[in-house]
């Protein structure tokens, strides 16, 4: 039965702090990364790792998250994961080396992981079905928000604290969700006994989802397959998840009902959000590089242009929830949603080296009223078919896709700039010559600038390369952005049309529903 008054608030508020707890974290730390190299003399590769640690246990938790609420209790494990989350934060600030904070950030995934889909579960039950739609925005409002602002908060902490406290931060917030949660959050009442342990089903999820999340972490770093303990993960990933897939659909008791994906409108539904996980991700990670890299904004500047078009995505997700609980079609809000982002994508494509924080704030605040309308209609057409008992697994397949989504869209946008990014410069490169009236000239301003300055010709004719070297890195790196952002928005587009090749069915609960009224 559905919560009313001040209990039904007080679950929104404490299931909304744990959602934002684990989605802040996927992005605040990056900014802190140079800090935490410096301060416990790691290598940059050996930092990544902070980043792939909590990503890895992220996405082994998620799908298994509906049977362990099964298992122990959806309240107890909830409570369970907001406390080993916030314990897990602390050690994490309290790290002496880069394993030790590696090893930490792991447990802390484990944590964050088992947040996310219980939170939903719990705010579907806390609203009727009518209000479905405003639960899903009021929980939309962590999910697109939290990476959002991640880099904002990451960046102010730096710049003005330790590094330590981009962790601890988490101690007071998630004592309160622990505190909400013990005394207002209860059991679910399609609570199910679990049979057998599907140990089998546990090991291959574990292997084949976190060598495949490795993979995606490190394949560009380690140059793909040209890497050998690259290749083998594949390879199990591959093998894994095929006899996993197998396994799941033909024993009694599994720990990941793959049978659900049968609905129609929970397969495309999660298509889709894996596109949207896809963007989301993306774009919040090429714009943070682009600025700082390019622009040589700080890293409080850049999380600082994000909250308009963050504060954007809050302001309209009421607005779509209300549109929805009235009976709007979702499929035409989230055709409308990824049509406006990639709008956004293209006017990005768009920006140039002279820019400057101005220039930024209309296309982000487009991006925020695009997204507002992703998240919500999207989640909807996913779950709206599924009966009450198969929410839970409906959610934790659901918000798989969209970390799996994110985690193919930085691998696959990686390794996208590197093959631009040496194209780019190919064509570049062929304009210097002694040919070229554009090139002697800046060179030769360059090096009578620097023979002012240091009175060497030769030590200025090589400093006069390098700038130009310099600048046609930037340049390269500018054109292969620019590439990303319409790739991404081609891959919005795409979806466009295919919102409308699927139709929905109504389930028994909902017919039912609609012939009470």
């Amino acid at each position: 039965m559905a919560e009313k008054g001040a209990v039904k608030f007080i679950i929104t508020l404490t299931v909304i702090l744990g959602s934002l707890l684990e989605l802040v974290d996927t992005t605040v730390v990056n900014v802190a990364l140079p800090n935490i190299m410096g301060n416990l003399g790691a290598t940059l590769e050996d930092v990544a790792w902070v980043i792939t640690a909590y990503s890895l246990a992220n996405v082994i938790i998620i799908p298994m998250t509906p049977w362990l609420s099964a298992k122990f209790g959806r309240r107890n494990y909830y409570l369970f994961s907001i406390l080993l989350f916030t314990v897990a934060s602390f050690f994490c600030g309290n790290a002496h080396s880069i394993w030790e904070l590696v090893a930490f950030r792991f447990i802390q995934g484990v944590g964050g992981g088992g947040l996310l889909s219980t939170s939903q579960s719990i705010l579907f039950e806390t609203y009727t079905k009518e209000e479905r739609g405003m639960a899903t925005a009021i929980f939309g409002i962590g999910v697109v928000v939290g990476p959002t602002f991640g880099p904002t908060i990451g960046g102010y902490i730096t710049d003005h604290f330790n590094w330590p406290w981009v962790f601890y931060i988490n101690l007071p917030l998630g004592t309160i969700a622990a505190i909400l949660t013990a005394n207002f959050i209860k059991e679910s009442k399609y609570h199910q006994k679990v049979g057998s342990n599907d140990w089998l089903g546990i090991f291959l999820l574990i292997l084949g989802i976190g060598t495949l999340q490795t993979v995606l972490e490190r394949g560009q770093t380690e140059d793909w397959f040209s890497t050998t303990y690259i290749t083998v993960f594949a390879i199990i990933a591959v093998i894994s998840l095929t006899i996993f897939i197998w396994w799941e659909l033909n024993t009694e008791h599994p720990v990941v009902n793959l049978s659900l994906m049968k609905n129609r409108s929970l397969a495309f539904g999660m298509f889709l959000t894996f596109v949207l996980g896809f963007g989301l991700f993306g774009s919040v990670f090429i714009f943070p590089v682009f600025c700082q890299q390019l622009l040589g904004f700080t890293a409080q500047q850049t999380g600082m242009l994000l909250i308009p078009g963050g504060l954007t995505t809050v302001a309209m997700m009421p607005f779509v929830g209300m549109a929805l609980r009235k009976g709007f079609p979702p499929k035409v809000l989230a055709a409308t949603g990824f049509a406006i982002t990639a709008l956004y994508c293209w006017v990005s494509s768009k920006f140039n080296l002279s820019d400057g924080t101005h220039d930024f704030y209309l296309p982000l605040i487009i991006r925020g009223v695009g997204l507002s309308m992703l998240f919500v209609p999207i989640t909807m057409v996913a779950l709206g078919d599924l009966s009450p008992k198969d929410i839970s697994q409906g959610t934790g397949l659901n918000n798989m896709m969209r970390q799996l989504g994110g985690s193919f869209g930085i691998a696959l946008i990686n390794t996208f700039i590197d093959h631009r990014s040496a194209y780019h410069r190919s064509i570049l490169l062929q304009n210097i010559n002694q040919y070229n009236n554009a090139f002697i000239n800046s060179y030769n301003q360059y090096t009578g600038a620097l023979v002012a300055k240091t009175g060497n010709l030769l030590t200025a004719q090589m400093q006069a390369y390098k700038a130009i070297d310099f600048a046609v890195y930037k340049q390269t790196t500018l054109l292969s952005y620019m590439d990303v952002y319409l790739f991404i928005a081609a891959f919005m587009l795409v979806c466009v049309p295919m919102l409308f090749f699927t139709r929905q069915k109504k389930t028994p609960d909902a017919a039912a529903m609609e012939g009470a009224h």
